[in-house]
């Protein structure tokens, strides 16, 4: 980093850049190609032996994503990260990167529809199994966790049950038994960071806040390294076992020259290298844009996000709303501890009508944009029953939080008078 600061304002301008050594460029050029030059038959064969650090092919790094990878590194307290092509490819390497055919996961219900559906079937057909656990009681990961269990996943403000995920608590269980926590922090970054309670691995789909444009899909990996991978060699030997796939390499030794980076150095050159979920340079420079004023919109999401579920919560027609701030009980107390500087501009409701009444309110916003997505500078809105979560069994609807008249607001960065008025213009044509 180029400016010594632990200030999340100063770091997602200056860290992993300064300027191009050759133009003096100060933007971070787009790196729009596929290969690199080597500068011999050394230096080539050295990259591919990972003695040497390099580029070798846009599928595996590029210097644009790579300076994106520094700065969400660096605004985690990480010490690397691995850019995907999208947040559900990141969640799968999450877990195919320790775990194999045989192998299983633990994960909290509460969880976004995409990557329940990612779990419960396409990683079941690759023979790995994922057991879903409520994370009210910390203990139910270690009671569901046996010889074969590898990972335990969460999500640290759930979309859309919206209760925070009590990291420290089951982080510390994981540690004992050596199984790291893997925390998809996409709807709160810079308000927590999961890394400093005791979480291994944190994941982002960067289509979210972290671009807050909606132009680019994308993902993020990003290794603590604080997780003692050598002291666990039965539990974990995908890092501690020579891999086939890499010369027989054993990951926790061969990168005892670079750092405690085991996890993420397989990632990239395996999973990314074999799957090819490689983020374009393009949407690399994208994040770059926005994670350059994410500390800012943040600030702006949850005053909103705040102000939303403040007057849902005192308007007729509406019977339920769901906010971190609105919460009681245990629920409320991890909020309170883990989400700094507000709780978050995703707002759940239902309508006394139920479904029709859902119904109703969607088809009648006017300024709230209709589209599956959270996290853009534009107010969002959407009927996860039949959308998101709509693969979902009824039964799993209701464990990750969603029922037939459940509504989840994207609360963006317009003038909050002229958000609310939209709401209850809504509200009013569906009451």
């Amino acid at each position: 980093m180029t400016v010594d600061s632990k200030n999340p304002e100063t770091i997602v301008l200056h860290a992993g850049w300064r300027a191009d050594p050759s133009t003096g460029s100060v933007a971070v050029p787009i790196h729009q190609t596929t290969s690199y030059q080597f500068r011999d038959t050394e230096h080539a064969a050295n990259l591919f032996a990972l003695s040497e650090l390099g580029n070798i092919y846009t599928r595996i790094m590029n210097p644009t994503t790579d300076v994106l990878e520094q700065r969400i590194a660096a605004l985690e307290g990480g010490v690397a990260a691995l850019a995907f092509a999208s947040g559900q490819a990141a969640s799968a390497a999450a877990v195919q990167n320790l775990a194999k055919a045989g192998d299983n996961v633990v994960s909290s219900t509460d969880l976004y529809g995409g990557t329940w559906n990612l779990f419960a079937n396409t990683l079941k057909d690759q023979g790995i199994e994922v057991r879903f656990v409520d994370p009210a009681d910390p203990a139910a990961f270690r009671d569901a966790s046996d010889d074969r269990t590898r990972v335990w996943y969460a999500e640290t403000l759930p979309n859309p049950k919206l209760q925070v995920f009590p990291i420290a608590e089951v982080a510390a269980l994981g540690r004992e038994m050596g199984i790291p926590l893997v925390m998809d922090n996409t709807a709160c970054p810079v308000m927590c960071k999961p890394l400093e309670h005791g979480a291994a691995i944190v994941l982002y789909s960067t289509t979210k806040y972290i671009g807050g444009h909606g132009t680019s899909i994308g993902g993020m990996l990003v290794d603590g390294g604080n997780f003692p991978w050598e002291e666990f060699k039965d539990r974990q030997p995908a890092l501690n076992t020579p891999d086939p796939s890499y010369h027989g390499a054993v990951w926790t030794e061969a990168v005892k020259g670079i750092g405690p980076v085991a996890y993420i150095i397989k990632a990239r050159t395996t999973l990314l290298r074999d799957l090819g979920a490689a983020m374009s340079p393009f949407n690399a420079f994208q994040f770059i844009q926005g994670l350059e004023t994410l500390p800012l919109r943040m600030r702006e999401h949850n005053r909103n996000g705040q102000a939303v579920a403040d007057y849902l919560s005192k308007r007729t027609g509406v019977s339920k709303v769901i906010h971190p701030s609105l919460q009681d009980g245990e629920s409320r107390n991890r909020a309170d501890k883990y989400l700094k500087g507000g709780y978050g501009a995703l707002v759940g409701f239902e309508l006394e009508g139920g479904l029709e009444a859902g119904r109703t309110f969607i088809n009648s916003l006017e300024m709230f944009y209709h589209v599956a997505n959270i996290g853009d500078a534009r107010s969002l809105a959407i009927h996860p029953a039949t959308t998101t979560h709509s693969q979902l069994t009824p039964e799993e609807q209701l464990q990750t939080g969603v029922t037939d008249g459940y509504v989840r607001l994207s609360i963006g960065l317009e003038h909050i008078d002229d958000i609310i008025a939209d709401l209850e213009q809504a509200i009013d044509k569906a009451s």
